[in-house]
């Protein structure tokens, strides 16, 4: 378990679409997480940064699509996705209201 990662450093940025959109409302919160985090630091990086508590986290490895640009292609880079479902009665105040 790598122990270098600082809390603040886990969660990249919020993953915002209709279909987390939706998920927000069942207490379900989607985000872009450092790729060397393990579940127990974003837990750890939401309940900190967020002051709620967490129920469960599922983490999934995202491959980068392939763009073009004209006649040369390319890979973006792989990421790591988090969702974090809280426990009843807690809510991120980041994603009201979207």
């Amino acid at each position: 378990m790598p122990k270098d990662i600082h809390p603040y450093s886990v969660l990249r940025r919020p993953i915002i679409t209709e279909k987390t959109t939706e998920l927000a409302d069942h207490g379900k919160y989607v985000f872009e997480v450092d790729p060397r985090a393990n579940k127990l630091q974003i837990k750890e990086a939401v309940e900190i940064g967020f002051d709620v508590v967490v129920r469960k986290v599922n983490v999934m490895n995202v491959r980068g699509h392939f763009r073009r640009i004209g006649r040369r292609g390319g890979r973006e880079a792989d990421w790591k996705k988090a969702v974090v479902t809280l426990t009843e009665g807690h809510e991120i105040k980041l994603f009201e209201g979207i």
